[in-house]
């Protein structure tokens, strides 16, 4: 299969690498309605530009999923959008909450898609691999015959290190991570120019996590492709994403370049995320991590979301919650934070204000290198 690096316009130029593709302004995610209603996402911005890997990271009930079937309008009952905007650039832009479902249809798979989060529930457990792969593309590619498809279907398995003749294989007759390639396989079926993947290695032992992870990262290089990335595993996204975004209690608290975050942290949050993995290399030290658990959002605490559990409180942040503040130049950084609102002093450990990346050692570990996948698919 081939195809010019880069998702392509109708015209076939390649996108210049850093065009934005996804713009999310202001999107409000409520499940049910009334003064009940749970406050799932809450005025959340983010922006995913060609080519590029977006990071999303935070504790489970976070909101990261919600975020990401918001975005592709993938919401089941009692999930609610409230407000905002999903501009899809394609190149000329398209809100999606305003699409119709025929629109919808249209984009899905071909302009964006998705991975799931447990590939054994994802795929159907009584059709064969091949079958459920051909189905997308008999559902999207109609002038494509049934011979066709099936090379296609055959293809797609070989190029995320599958053997073709895995297609008469039911899904339990696969590994894990074998199935987890064919969920990857299955979303790049019609060259998307998204793919959003919603903490794809989860359940997976290290090892195999690390050989889909390296295939990852190889087929988006080949292709092109922009990546939605969600994960509990901070450490993860600084070596594979180019930027993240930390999401807490329904909030973006921090957005980033992955290697300023990484090294200067300007949330609690999220140095405290970091601090909740071993460091790989040199003095063994006390892992910190974060105390107590995210706060029920049915009842969230007033004020900032966080201050129960936030060494750094303050009198302000326990009745009023803080505004995104832009560090850094450019705009390239955001923290919701009171800490860094510029009138008080920034804990050393939580970055210098308009400092960039400090010359000092990271707050953990070096990020470690992705090493070639050995051995067979699995």
């Amino acid at each position: 299969m081939s195809r010019p690096a880069g998702p392509v316009t109708p015209a076939g130029a390649p996108l210049p690498p850093g065009t934005p593709l996804i713009e999310v302004r202001g999107l409000c995610v409520d499940y049910g309605l009334g003064p009940g209603a749970v406050h799932a996402v809450i005025d959340a911005d983010l922006t995913l530009t060609s080519g590029s890997v977006l990071g999303l990271a935070g504790e489970s009930g976070s909101g990261k999923s919600t975020l990401a079937y918001g975005i592709t309008r993938l919401l089941r009952s009692p999930g609610v959008i409230t407000g905002g905007q999903v501009l899809l650039h394609r190149p000329a832009p398209v809100d999606l909450l305003a699409a119709t479902e025929r629109e919808l249809r249209d984009l899905r798979w071909s302009t964006i898609a998705v991975v799931m989060q447990s590939a054994m529930h994802a795929l159907n457990p009584v059709i064969s691999v091949g079958a459920q792969l051909t189905d997308v593309l008999r559902a999207h590619v109609r002038r494509m015959g049934a011979p066709g498809r099936r090379r296609r279907a055959g293809e797609l398995l070989e190029l995320v290190g599958i053997p073709a003749d895995a297609l008469a294989r039911y899904p339990h007759q696969l590994s894990g991570g074998m199935r987890q390639r064919v969920m990857i396989a299955m979303a790049l079926a019609l060259d998307p120019a998204v793919v959003i993947m919603d903490e794809p290695t989860t359940a997976l032992d290290v090892v195999t996590q690390r050989e889909i992870l390296t295939e990852l990262t190889r087929l988006q290089r080949q292709f092109g492709f922009a990546v939605l990335f969600i994960t509990h595993d901070l450490s993860l996204l600084v070596e594979l994403a180019d930027s993240i975004a930390v999401m807490y209690a329904g909030r973006l608290v921090e957005r980033a370049e992955a290697a300023g975050l990484y090294r200067a942290p300007r949330h609690p949050y999220t140095l405290g995320l970091l601090r909740s993995f071993p460091p790989l290399h040199g003095e063994r030290r006390e892992l910190t991590g974060i105390p107590g658990s995210p706060p029920d959002l049915r009842t969230p605490p007033a004020g900032c979301a966080f201050h129960p559990r936030c060494g750094y409180a303050m009198d302000i942040c326990r009745s009023q919650p803080p505004p995104a503040v832009g560090l850094g130049p450019a705009g390239r950084r955001t923290a919701a934070c009171w800490l860094q609102d510029g009138t008080r002093q920034v804990p050393a450990e939580l970055g210098v204000p308009e400092a960039g990346v400090p010359a000092g050692p990271p707050v953990v570990a070096p990020a470690r290198p992705v090493p070639e996948a050995t051995g067979s698919a699995s």
